[in-house]
This record gives structure tokens, sequence and C-alpha cells, in this order.
């Protein structure tokens, strides 16, 4: 065959797998070339090299096919290019969650020589800091400074004389706030000045940057973005007894400053480009200009725009020093801990008024004495959201920047909470009906230590709020509020193929409602019958289904919530509708998922 009659024969571009690759070579073959490759066998060496030509296609057009799908945020299916494509869009990725909590405090006093009350110089300040454990071991960190002396705390005798019955120690009752995980810290030489250098540190739980200083006492503070040159600094307040304000915030302009970049595997810090001391880095554009005559300019010098980011704008880049990393690292395992898991104390830090004139033995008394509890449940914690849920929030997060008009944006922004302050499960924004103003009922649930849903405690709610704060409309007031968990089964009958095994077809039938229900439900979202019975119908040996039932579970282990489910389902039958102030959960699909093969 000439090559001019070789040109000519169609290429069907069309065919990509491996199967239909080898079918075009052969063919390709045997029309182009019939005297020289005749035995195409499966063991001849012609079926080799058709067979290794068609592989390497296949695996070119697969990889081919998931860097294209890769490079949009629709198609993208690994997580880290999910999130990678949110930052783009202004979605931050906010790492593993902290959990948060109260606990109750408990300390012995020794009592005063009158015997009336506590000694109040023995009544001591827990500094924050301090660290419990739970039961299983998780760390937990005092985040506020505890002061035993406040007149709102109860005491009770605790101990009294054998002989004479008069009080010898007080004990006084606490509460405090907690935060999952312990402090730790990295050490990190920097060499020669790097333009926007990146650092990664090595310990992948890492929820929260305390501080960064390099070897000449330069302080490095986080920052939303590099542009941003003013951030809000805390600052103890000494007249805090007075005012019960632990804290005052004060803004300062810095010039050193970071980033930082969660991933699912660590923790990435971006600092500056700029270098320290050189402020007028780029000549004047007046003095770059053609030479003319009676005019000074200098020509010789060239204008490089790279040098317009080497200033303090960007943020200063440490340039060799050594930098010290101050963290707090989160609970490898789920932080989320039921009433009565923190009773360990590991380490406390009390500050007296005037411990010079104390008795050393009934301070360490007072020091050895201090118990705690968790009297609610420490949640904040939730699963890591799927690629799917991430696209969400990023498809939110851009009409959303960075505040609160619509509902939708009050929803983004609560998933969108910074990690070191706690993480929700589930929120949903709805005007509430009875207020005379735009009021936005924020209904929000979190996780148990079993990945049930579980109402947020008070400590994440008061985080929340102080976060939408800083984003909602000067007009708009939020209350957040607890919805109302509805637990549900599901019953079904399933007909069979006449050669299908029963008990075989029943474990697939409980499994794939299993698998599709692992998800937790949104607020107000309907339960669809329609879905149970097109799910069951795909079970491989399923005939047909007779029937499918949704049950309301109550009792001990549930949420006590009753629905009314006939009076709730839909007209046509089809899905059974949940109040906008409720959620449907099915929480122990093992035994809530029941099925019968007829």
């Amino acid at each position: 065959m000439s090559d001019d009659q070789k040109k000519i024969i169609p290429i069907d571009y069309t065919h990509r797998d491996f199967s239909s690759i080898r079918g075009d070579l052969l063919e390709v073959a045997e029309r182009l070339y019939p005297d020289s490759f005749q035995d195409f066998s499966e063991a001849s060496f012609g079926a080799l090299m058709i067979d290794s030509v068609a592989y390497i296609a296949d695996q070119l057009s697969f990889y081919l096919d998931y860097n294209v799908n890769e490079s949009f945020l629709d198609t993208a299916y690994q997580y880290n290019n999910v999130v990678r494509h949110g930052r783009v869009l202004g979605y931050k990725y906010t790492g593993r969650p902290s959990t948060y909590g109260q606990v109750a405090l408990y300390i012995l006093i020794p009592a005063s020589t009158t015997g009336l009350g506590p000694d109040s110089s023995y009544l001591p300040v827990l500094k924050r800091g301090s660290r419990f454990t739970s039961n299983t071991g998780l760390n937990f960190v005092l985040t506020e400074n505890i002061d035993f002396a406040d007149s709102k705390y109860p005491m009770i005798v605790a101990r009294t004389d054998a002989e004479t019955g008069a009080p010898t120690y007080f004990a006084v009752k606490a509460y405090g706030n907690v935060v999952s995980g312990h402090f730790g810290y990295q050490e990190i030489d920097v060499g020669p000045y790097e333009r926007y250098k990146r650092v990664r540190l090595s310990d992948p739980n890492i929820s929260e940057i305390i501080s960064i200083v390099d070897s000449e006492g330069n302080e490095y503070f986080e920052v939303d973005y590099l542009a941003q040159d003013m951030v809000y600094k805390e600052i103890s307040n000494k007249n805090y007894k007075n005012d019960n304000v632990p804290s005052i915030m004060k803004p300062f302009l810095v010039s050193r400053k970071f980033v930082t970049e969660f991933a699912r595997r660590g923790v990435t810090l971006q600092f500056g480009s700029g270098k320290s001391g050189d402020s007028n880095v780029v000549a004047s554009p007046q003095s770059v200009a053609m030479d003319i005559f009676g005019k000074d300019y200098v020509t010789d010098t060239t204008f490089d725009p790279t040098k317009l980011s080497k200033n303090e704008n960007f943020g200063i880049v440490p340039v060799n020093t050594k930098l010290r990393i101050s963290y707090r690292v989160t609970n490898p395992l789920n932080s989320n801990v039921s009433v009565g898991g923190i009773s360990g104390v590991s380490f406390v830090e009390l500050e007296f008024s005037n411990m010079a004139q104390l008795s050393t033995p009934l301070v360490e008394v007072v020091r050895s004495s201090i118990e705690v509890l968790n009297e609610t449940p420490i949640v904040g914690e939730v699963s890591t959201p799927t690629t799917s849920d991430i696209k969400r929030r990023i498809f939110d997060t851009f009409p959303t920047q960075n505040r609160a008009v619509t509902k939708a944006d009050y929803e983004n922004l609560a998933s969108r909470m910074p990690a070191k302050f706690g993480s929700i499960k589930r929120v949903s924004a709805q005007q509430d009906p009875d207020a005379r103003r735009r009021n936005i009922n924020l209904y929000v649930l979190s996780e148990d230590s079993f990945e049930h849903l579980t109402k947020t405690n008070s400590t994440i709610k008061n985080n929340l709020k102080v976060w939408l704060n800083n984003h909602r409309m000067v007009n708009d007031t939020i209350d957040i509020v607890d919805p109302f968990i509805i637990n549900l089964g599901i019953e079904f009958i399933v007909r069979p193929k006449a050669a299908a095994d029963r008990y075989t077809l029943l474990e697939r039938c409980v499994s794939v409602l299993t698998e599709k229900f692992n998800t937790d439900f949104y607020i107000g979202e309907p339960v669809y019958i329609s879905d149970i019975y097109e799910e069951l119908k795909k079970v491989k040996g399923a005939l047909d289904v007779i029937r499918v039932k949704l049950v309301n579970k109550t009792g001990q282990n549930y949420s006590g919530v009753t629905l009314d489910i006939n009076r709730n389902l839909s007209p046509d039958g089809t899905h059974l509708v949940i109040p906008k102030n409720a959620i449907a959960e099915i929480k122990f699909p093992a035994t809530d998922i029941q099925g019968k093969i007829r």
C-alpha cells in the first residue's frame, strides 16, 4: 500500500480504552501490513507489541482525562485538589477542629482562724494553660484564668475537726472553659532570602499557631492575607477582678507576618517577600526614562517589577535566623467527650496574692486537692467533610465575600468558623417569624464521641456568635438555637428472584441502605421513601419491593422527639416532611434498618 493510500485511512479518535485501542491497532496492522504481520495469536510477538502499545495508550488516556478533570472544580475528585481550587475562590480549609466545653473545678481551702469561713489568702487563681486529661487519655487545656476568690462560686464545709466539729477545710466549686489538645513547639533554621518563603511544620494535628519568634526577638503575626497590616493583639487585663474582662484587644500595625495554610496532612506557613531595611528598592519612574537635554536622568537603572514586592507591604520574610514556633496540637483521635469523661489533672499553675506569707504545706494541700469533672458534653469535632461538602462550601464562599447578608451567607460563614474555635456539623439559618425586626434563627448541631448528632454546647455557640458578629449586617440580630433531632428507623419487605438466596439478599439490602444513610441529613431536609424503593430495586437478587415503612424511634438511647409519621407524609406518599427546625437521623443503622424477604 502506498503512502498516499495510508493517509486516507480514517482514524477513530473516540476509542480510548485498552480493548478498543487494541482492536484499532489490529485492524490497521491487517490493512496496512498484510505481508509483514500475519500471526496475531495471543502468544505471537505481534500480539505482544500490539498489547504493549494499547496498554501505554490506555494509561496516557487515563492520565490525560485525570489531569483535565482535576483542573476544574466541578469535576475534581482528589481532596487536596478540591481544597486548592477553593483557596483560589476564597475558601480557606480550617484544618482539624478543636473541641470546647465547660468543666467544674473543685479545690480545698483551709479554714480561717475564726472557723467561720475559708482563709481568703489561700484562695488562688488557676492560671490559663493548666492541663487536664480524659478517661481515654485525651488532653485538654484551660482557656481562661479562674479566680476562686470570686463570690459567685459556692463553697461548703469539706472537712471538720474530729473532736470539736469545727470546719478545717472548705470546698470551692468553680467553672472554666477548656479546649482540646496540648501545646508544642518547633525550631526551624531559615537560610538566605527567599520571596514568599514557605515553611512546613512536622506535626500533622496542629490546630492553632500561638506565636513565632526569630533568634533576634522579632515576633511574626498571623494574618488572613499578606497585604493585611493591622492585627488585634490580646492583652491581659490587669483590672480583671473589677470589670470581669479577662483580655483587652488592641490594634497593632505589623510588618512581620505570615498566613497559615491547613491541609489534611499538615500545616504550611507562608511569609512575605520584603527585606528588612529595604524601603526604597525601586528607582523612581521619573528617573528611569529617555535622556533629554537639560534634565538629569538615571538611564542605567533597570526597572525590575519584581522589586515592587521587596518592601514591607507584603511582610518581611525571615532571613538567616532560627524560628521558634509555638502551637497547639489537637488530639489525633476524636476529641468529643461525654459527660464525666474529663476527670484527670495533669498540670496546674496557681497564683496566690501573697505567696511569701503562706504556709508551704498548706499551699501544697491546696494544689494537690484540685479536681475536675465535665458536667456537660465536650463537643466541636466533626467527621471530615466529603469532597461534595467542600465543593458546596466553596460555591457558597465566593458570593458571600466575608459578609453576611443572606441566610446562605450565615450558613456558609458558620461552617467556615476557624477550627481552633470548634466546628459544627449542621447549620440552617431561618428568618424568625415572630420577630418584628430582622432576626435570624441559626439552628446548629454538633457530633458526640460516637459521631451521632447532639446539641451544641454553650461554649461553641458563644464562639460562633462572636465569629458571626464580625460579618453580620448592623441591623441583624442572631439567635443560636438547637433544632429537634428526630430519630427514624426503616422497615422493608422485598420479594426475591427465584434463584436468589434470601439471607444473602437481606444482607445486601441492609448494606445498601446503611451506606446510603451513612451521611447525615440536613436540617429541614425531607426523607424520600421513593429513594429507598429505588435503592432496594437495584439490589442483586431483588425482584420487587413490597413495602417500605418509616418508624419514629424513641427511648433511652434516642432523642425522645416524637413525630406522627402518617400525618407528615406527603399527599403522594413519596417522602416524609421534616419541620424546618428539626433534622432526621438514623442513629443506629445496624438495628434501625430492618427488613424481611418474602
